[in-house]
């Protein structure tokens, strides 16, 4: 069923929803929307593949957002949130461009724009590189005559002005001091009632992200093996499906099955172990490291302190990645901060274990 609404730009967008298909497109004469809802209605009764639009009639960015968001949604591919933001902020600053004019000045111009309003160098970069993907698509799907080459040209000027590159990695690790006060502050506040102080235990000692922690279920755990399922885990080039079961240790100062089990009797067992908005826990963290005045640490540095404390237990990278979930290797790199103090303890560990341990003791 088609719906056709006026746009702030004066263009009338139409929405076609017919039989699990959805396309979407703009005109400027409300008569063209209509003619356009009409022949898709018809194509999808007939049982023929819907165009989302005539090859001539894509001419704008915004024609070129729409065909690739139908494209993806006629193959069952969900336009992720940060994805949609992206494009709607595309649509909103280069949608009534000519796809022939958008030409390497204009990529820098919106570059520089985007870097004034805040905008960092890997928000940039990945603004830019949607662009492309836009171009590209509607070369190799519809055959459009429209080169990526100018968006490339672009790319290289903003990195070369520093307004696209990569971010500066965090390496943030909350001191002892911290987490500890963090968690009295919590265990002692009886308005609490998210259990803050166990996720905050229990993110160091699995280096879980904090969505990951309240999405976990009892189902997820095995009892037997002493592991959890974490579901969907995060991965830039698989969104879904990307299931993974992670040990359960007690080597980074805080034992995840006790938690576990400190949570059991709170749930009964049933449903999620952690039932809490994340969003909400995420938020009472703040709130507490703002009135106990620690600067500058993230939830996530939580995930951060637990690779970096694995690290510290003696495990190798490969052993690290079966826990953290990192497909790279070259990854993990940034969470090996470990502590001077703490290769005592490695050094010491490693004296035991050599081979010629033995042999020195009876030297001596």
């Amino acid at each position: 069923m088609a719906s056709i609404n006026k746009l702030a730009s004066g263009k009338w967008r139409v929405q076609v929803r017919c039989k699990g298909h959805y396309l979407s497109t703009s005109f400027s004469l409300r008569k063209d929307a209509e003619m356009w809802a009409r022949r898709i209605e018809r194509e999808i009764d007939l049982g023929q593949k819907p165009a989302p639009k005539h090859k001539d009639g894509i001419k704008t960015v915004s024609d070129l957002i729409d065909v690739h968001i139908a494209d993806m949604a006629e193959v069952g591919k969900v336009i992720g949130r940060s994805k949609a933001f992206s494009l709607d902020l595309l649509r909103a600053r280069l949608g009534r461009l000519n796809i022939a004019d958008l030409n390497r000045e204009q990529v820098i111009k919106f570059g520089k724009q985007r870097a004034e309003e805040g905008a960092g160098p890997v928000t940039v970069g990945i603004d830019i590189g949607y662009i492309r993907t836009l171009l590209v698509h509607g070369a190799a799907v519809h055959g459009l005559p429209y080169s990526a080459e100018p968006v490339e040209l672009g790319r290289v000027a903003l990195t070369r002005l520093g307004l696209v590159g990569k971010g500066n990695e965090r390496d943030r690790r909350p001191t002892l001091n911290e987490i500890e006060a963090l968690i009295r502050y919590f265990r002692g506040n009886n308005f609490q009632i998210i259990p803050v102080d166990k996720i905050i235990r229990f993110a160091i000692a699995t280096a879980m992200r904090l969505g990951e922690i309240c999405n976990a279920t009892w189902e997820d755990l095995n009892d037997r093996n002493n592991t959890l399922l974490i579901r969907d885990r995060k991965d830039p080039r698989h969104k879904k499906g990307n299931h993974m079961r992670i040990p359960l240790l007690d080597v980074s100062g805080y034992d995840a099955r006790a938690i576990l089990e400190e949570q059991r009797f709170s749930t009964e067992g049933k449903g999620r172990i952690f039932p809490y908005n994340g969003k909400s826990a995420g938020t009472a963290f703040r709130r507490a490291c703002n009135e106990l005045e620690i600067e500058d640490l993230h939830f996530h540095d939580l995930r951060h302190e637990g690779t970096s404390r694995l690290f510290e237990a003696g495990f190798s990278i490969e052993q690290v990645a079966m826990v953290t979930g990192h497909k790279d290797w070259k990854m993990l790199r940034r969470y090996t901060h470990l502590r001077p103090e703490q290769l005592h303890v490695i050094a010491a560990r490693l004296q035991q274990t050599s081979p010629n341990t033995e042999l020195r003791q009876a030297i001596v």
